[in-house]
């Protein structure tokens, strides 16, 4: 009986082997079933592109929102509750010409638009899906940001300096903002030096979308050294100005200069005399800044425009009231950008550079009254903004350490000598 109950037990465990070889088999076919290769989706302003009909355009002269979806094939009443219902979200009024958009239509004979996307900017766009219930809402592109580090030493100009290396012209804009007050950049020496640290913009980890704000800075102009630290010094209303290493402030009440890159080509002065006039004094109290016509004629400080009319030999011309004590104009504009009563604030454009009344050529002639009487800009020892609370100092001297170290890490990037080149090239 145990003999055949051994060999019972061996045939068992033998058919059990074979059930679980079986089984094994049977298990790696299905996993082997089960790998389907899945056709990867790529999604753009989150749809799926395959699923319609796509058409890219812009917006063209005379187009409208509502002439587009018309000939689209949507209904007017949809049209109508994105008019009124969604103003806030996207004013159908404001669409500008140049600006892309998309029409995602339906894969039928139809081809009745489902969706439009409007793209605001690089980064930012606007969706209106027309399916079913009609919605619209802002969204935007993943954007990758790329800390970025430059230096360099001016030979002629910052633009210059800074384009060479193929450096966003932005930067450029925001270094001399930065700077627009403690920094006179019409006389820029030859060796000036500068570093800076800011972040560069990519949507899909490849398409460069321009340059944020510089984060950190240092300038050395004839010798003296200037940082700059970008802090937000106001939490609660968002403002975020430029402050030195002693967490002094470095803007000022009033900019240097009315517009950007541009030349002095006459200062004030009270003894000028003039060949044409028979040499005869005629005093200069106003500072000329030569530029091309159009360019922006910028507000130096904050305040209530008094006057903006044509009078003489000024031309058109644009007045602002600072305060008690301080009062600006701007001479000879090709056209002005605000109205007698506005209140504007600094940097705004309130007109631009032309040749009306007497001159020679397109500049703005600049003028700077204090307590009434009219005094050189230049000369003037402009009051400070806001420091930094004495609260905040201990948190923005923490946060400045390593970006001060960092900037004090990069090395100048020089252009080479003429020699240096010559040499190469041989």
């Amino acid at each position: 009986m145990h003999k055949y109950w051994g060999i019972f037990m061996a045939l068992m465990l033998l058919a059990s082997c074979k059930e679980d070889n079986a089984s094994q088999e049977t298990q790696g076919k299905k996993e082997e079933l089960a790998i389907v290769h899945v056709p990867i989706i790529v999604k753009q302003y989150g749809f799926n592109f395959d699923d319609f009909t796509v058409q890219h355009d812009t917006v063209r002269n005379g187009d409208s929102f509502g002439e587009l979806m018309l000939s689209n094939k949507v209904d007017y009443p949809k049209i109508a509750k994105i008019t009124q219902d969604y103003k806030d979200t996207f004013d159908v009024r404001k669409i500008r010409v140049g600006k892309p958009y998309v029409i995602l239509k339906s894969k039928d004979t139809t081809e009745q638009a489902q969706v439009f996307i409007y793209e605001n900017d690089a980064i930012n766009f606007t969706v209106v899906d027309l399916r079913d219930s009609v919605v619209a809402y802002k969204d935007r592109k993943e954007v990758k940001y790329v800390e970025r580090e430059a230096s360099g030493i001016i030979a002629t100009s910052l633009s210059e300096a800074i384009l060479e290396q193929g450096i966003d012209y932005n930067v450029t804009n925001n270094l001399s903002d930065i700077y627009a007050w403690t920094i006179d950049f019409f006389r820029l020496q030859k060796g000036d030096k500068f570093k800076v640290i800011y972040k560069e913009k990519y949507i899909n980890d490849s398409i460069y979308a321009g340059a944020e704000p510089i984060e950190a800075a240092f300038f050395e102009h004839n010798g003296t050294p200037i940082y700059a630290f970008a802090y937000e010094n106001d939490s609660l209303k968002s403002i975020v100005d430029y402050f030195d290493e002693e967490a002094n402030n470095l803007r000022r009440t009033f900019l240097r200069a009315p517009v950007k890159f541009s030349r002095i080509s006459s200062r004030y002065n009270l003894k000028r005399r003039i060949r044409y006039y028979g040499y005869k004094l005629r005093p200069h109290k106003g500072t000329d800044y030569a530029a091309p016509i159009g360019t922006p004629i910028m507000a130096t400080a904050d305040g209530t425009v008094t006057e903006s009319t044509r009078k003489g030999g000024n031309g058109k011309y644009v007045k602002i009231r600072h305060n008690g004590t301080y009062s600006t104009q701007y001479l000879h504009m090709k056209k002005q950008n605000v109205r007698k009563g506005e209140f504007v604030r600094q940097g705004d454009v309130i007109g631009w550079v032309g040749m009306t009344g007497n001159t020679g050529g397109p500049h703005v002639c600049y003028r700077f009254w204090r307590n009434g009487r009219q005094v050189d800009p230049l000369k003037e020892e402009l009051p400070l903004a806001e420091p930094l609370a004495e609260a905040l100092r201990p948190d923005y001297f923490e946060f400045i350490a390593p970006l001060k170290e960092q900037l004090d890490c990069i090395e100048y990037i020089e252009k080479p000598k003429e020699e240096e080149l010559l040499t190469l090239n041989q």
